[in-house]
C-alpha cells in the first residue's frame, strides 16, 4: 500500500495508488463507494491515528476496486509531501553511514568518525514540501547547498522507551527524505539545527509504503542523482544504527506519537564530500530513489 496526499480542483485530500500506480484512488470516496461506509480521515495524520482499523479498510478498498472505484490519474493531480505539515520537528541521525561519517570528517579512521550513540538533530515543519516542488535558494545566507537521500521512517503508535525487539510494532511505514543542508551555516553555528532547518529544506515523499509492503527495511537500495549523474549509490544495511536501535534511543527520553517522522541519516556521495566540493547550483534537478518506495524529484530555485 502506497499512501499519499494529493491535491485536485483545488482540494486536498489523502488516497492510494492504484496497482499499476498510474492511478490515485481518493480513499474517502472510494470507501463510500466500495465499502459503503465513511470512517477514513481527509488528512494523512489522522489516518495514521487510526492504525490497523484504517488499513483494513484501505486493504478491503484495494481488493474491490475495479472499473467502478473512483481514481484519478497520477498525471491529472499534484502529489504533496505525504504530510505535508508534521506536528513536531523532524528527527533526523547524523553520521549513520560509515563511508558517509569517515568523509564528513575528512578521516579515515573509522572509531574516531563513526558515533558511539545515535546523533540526533532535528528540522522544523517548515521545512516540509512535496516532490515537484521547487527548493528554495536562500542565495541571501548560503552559497553551499547538498542534498542527502535518506530513508525516513513514520511512527504508527506512541511509544515511550520501547524496546528493541518491539519496535517495529510503531512503524506505520516509509517515505524518502531530501535532508538539504546549508554546510556554511552548519559551520557557522557551530551546530547543526540552523543549517538544516530554512524553508523548503525536507523534501519529503512521494508517498508512505506501508510496513507490510517493506519487509526487510535495511536492504534496500538507496541512491541520489544530480542532474542524471550518480553521487550517492548505497543500500539501507549499512546504517550504523537500525531502525530498531533509533527508535529505542529515541524514544528512550522524548516520546514519539502517530505521525512522527525519524530520518535515518544518508550515506556517502554527498557534494560536501568530494574534493573539491560540489554543491548544488541553481536549477540543479535533485532525483532521489529508494527501493520498493519511489522516487522524489526537486530542483534548486534558479
Amino acid at each position: 500500500m502506497k499512501f499519499v496526499t494529493f491535491e485536485a480542483d483545488g482540494k486536498v485530500s489523502i488516497g492510494i495508488l492504484s496497482a499499476d500506480q498510474k492511478y490515485v484512488i481518493p480513499l474517502q470516496a472510494a470507501e463510500q463507494g466500495c465499502c459503503n461506509s465513511a470512517t477514513l480521515p481527509d488528512t494523512m495524520l489522522e489516518l495514521i491515528e487510526q492504525g490497523d482499523a484504517a488499513v483494513k479498510i484501505v486493504q478491503t478498498i484495494l481488493e474491490r476496486a475495479d472499473s467502478s472505484c473512483p481514481k484519478l490519474a497520477l498525471d491529472e493531480v499534484r502529489l504533496l509531501a505525504p504530510i505535508p505539515r508534521p506536528r513536531k520537528n523532524i528527527f533526523c541521525i547524523g553520521k549513520n553511514y560509515v563511508e558517509h561519517a569517515l568523509e564528513v570528517d575528512k578521516t579515515g579512521d573509522v572509531s574516531a568518525a563513526v558515533p558511539k550513540v545515535p546523533v540526533v538533530f532535528s528540522k522544523p515543519p517548515t521545512c516540509v514540501i512535496g516532490t515537484g516542488a521547487i527548493v528554495k535558494n536562500h542565495k541571501q545566507m548560503t552559497s553551499k547547498i547538498d542534498y542527502e537521500v535518506e530513508l525516513a521512517v513514520i511512527v504508527g503508535k506512541t511509544a515511550s522507551q520501547a524496546a528493541k525487539d518491539k519496535a517495529y510494532d510503531y512503524v506505520f511505514g516509509y517515505t524518502i527524505m531530501n535532508d538539504i543542508s546549508a554546510r556554511d551555516l552548519q559551520k557557522a553555528h557551530g551546530q547543526w539545527l540552523m543549517g538544516k532547518s530554512p524553508d523548503t529544506f525536507a523534501p519529503l515523499g512521494p508517498c508512505i509504503v506501508h510496513k507490510n509492503a517493506i519487509p526487510a527495511p535495511h536492504n534496500l537500495s538507496i541512491k541520489s542523482m544530480i542532474n542524471g549523474e550518480i553521487r550517492q549509490n548505497a543500500n539501507t544495511k549499512d546504517m550504523v544504527f537500525d531502525i530498531p536501535a533509533l527508535i529505542a534511543a529515541i524514544s528512550s527520553i522524548i516520546t514519539l506519537e502517530p505521525g512522527d517522522i525519524i530520518a535515518t541519516g544518508t550515506p556517502a556521495g554527498v557534494g560536501a564530500g568530494f574534493n573539491p566540493p560540489r554543491f548544488l547550483q541553481p536549477g540543479d534537478e535533485m532525483r532521489l530513489e529508494i527501493e520498493n518506495i519511489g522516487i522524489l524529484v526537486n530542483t534548486l530555485e534558479k
